[in-house]
């Protein structure tokens, strides 16, 4: 038997509300493998989502054992797109391993 489609089904979803008001300062963290060249290419990619942002105020920390570095940008967010733009190019890099 054959069902019929409900509006609901036809509607497109609606974008959720974000809970952030913009502006605002972001902290973004991103981790990798510590390796020459890490810290700059994270740098090139905030700076093309956030032209402001001040590369001497990055946070970097090794891991205990060394093998990862942790890098934490402080961005000045102006919306949920910015921010959704940089969180997929920096998950798309080759040289991070997580986002958060």
């Amino acid at each position: 038997m054959l069902g019929t489609l409900s509006n609901r089904h036809l509607t497109p979803a609606m974008p959720e509300p974000s809970l952030i008001e913009y502006p605002c300062e972001f902290p973004i963290k991103i981790m990798g493998h510590t390796r020459t060249g890490f810290a700059q290419a994270i740098l090139e990619v905030i700076t093309r989502h956030a032209p402001d942002f001040d590369g001497a105020t990055m946070e970097m920390k090794s891991s205990k054992q060394g093998k990862y570095l942790s890098i934490t940008c402080t961005i000045n967010a102006t919306s949920r797109e910015q921010l959704d733009a940089a969180y997929k190019e920096l998950c798309d890099h080759p040289m991070v391993v997580m986002v958060l």
